[in-house]
């Protein structure tokens, strides 16, 4: 082991640099698991060290709450979970207070440990508000770190710059060999603030996997995709590149996982977290389906080399990436 396999969000929470992502409960579209299956299958990867669940999809916060309302408060794993505010809404305490209280109640639990809160219309400058709303109720216990969810380089710091240090402890933001818009001004953000990313997206629903080596092009539409694996094959045929050259990539990836004795998905999930400004990465789960967490654990057996690096930014180059920031938008602009 590399020794990195926690990080700390703020003082006294220090964590696993892999979250298990909870989306995939939001839809039958990625399968579905009975919940008690499901509950089960969040202890055994609690029991193997990804002790952090992360979302708030669907059903995702009851089923959270479910699993720890029985269990020691010593043994509780970490929970994430969003306020998402897309409609115009009237910010008042009692409104802020009502959201949190309604996650704490779904959760079962007196504290939400991580609230990442998402705000639609920045020219709507009411976010600001209902941050400074938020932090109130985090001085009472309600919330015990305060983050940010899909905000761009500019608000997210002006966000930390009024809010003052120690306000906000991370923004989740799409982040992958793919996608590497962070790298334009977000770590900046990062280090001028301490803050961390929480990364998401960084298998692109699992086409940055062994499992799409040597396939062809599947149609975007097709019934054989998810809903992840649609939104990201979009994002590599219209703002990265081709199928082939993706396929490129996937065949460097395997190259550089063969010389480590690893799989493709620990090697895109492994660049990732050796960027420093990335606290954890989030990984989508089809809890009771599926178990990638032995998989998982083999991201902290070994570290990148110089040749690695080289190798896949050299078909990096061949590729849009650079340009993503330019034809997408910055961190979060697709929903936006």
């Amino acid at each position: 082991m590399q020794g990195d396999t926690h990080f700390t969000l703020s003082p006294a929470t220090t964590l696993p640099r892999i979250w298990t992502g909870l989306w995939q409960l939001s839809s039958n579209a990625w399968g579905s698991a009975p919940a008690q299956k499901v509950r089960d299958a969040m202890a055994m990867y609690a029991e193997k060290g990804f002790d952090a669940f992360a979302d708030h999809y669907g059903p995702a916060e009851d089923l959270f709450g479910q699993f720890i309302k029985n269990l020691p408060a010593g043994q509780r794993p970490f929970g994430a979970t969003k306020w998402a505010v897309f409609q115009p809404m009237r910010v008042t305490y009692q409104a802020v207070e009502a959201a949190v209280d309604e996650r704490r109640l779904r959760m079962q639990t007196q504290r939400l440990d991580l609230l990442q809160f998402f705000w639609q219309d920045y020219q709507d400058r009411s976010y600001i508000a209902a941050l400074q709303h938020l932090l109130q109720l985090r001085s009472t216990g309600k919330i015990r770190n305060l983050g940010l969810c899909n905000f761009d380089t500019r608000h997210a710091d002006e966000v930390c710059t009024v809010l003052g240090p120690g306000s906000i402890v991370s923004n989740q933001v799409q982040f992958s060999i793919i996608d590497v818009r962070p790298l334009h001004g977000m770590h900046d953000v990062c280090e001028r603030h301490s803050i961390k990313v929480i990364a998401y997206g960084v298998l692109c629903g699992g086409l940055l996997t062994d499992t799409w080596l040597g396939r062809p092009e599947p149609e975007l539409y097709s019934g054989g995709l998810n809903p992840s694996q649609r939104k990201y094959l979009d994002v590599i045929l219209k703002a990265w590149g081709t199928w082939d050259l993706f396929q490129a990539l996937l065949r460097t990836l395997r190259g550089i996982a063969d010389r480590h004795g690893v799989s493709i998905a620990n090697v895109a999930v492994r660049w990732v977290l050796e960027h420093p400004f990335v606290g954890a990465v989030i990984i989508g789960a089809r809890l009771g389906l599926t178990d990638y967490a032995n998989d998982n654990n083999k991201v902290f057996s070994f570290v990148l080399t110089d040749r690695d690096r080289a190798a896949i930014e050299e078909v990096l180059r061949q590729s849009k990436s650079a340009t993503m920031i330019m034809t997408i938008g910055d961190c979060g602009a697709e929903y936006r």
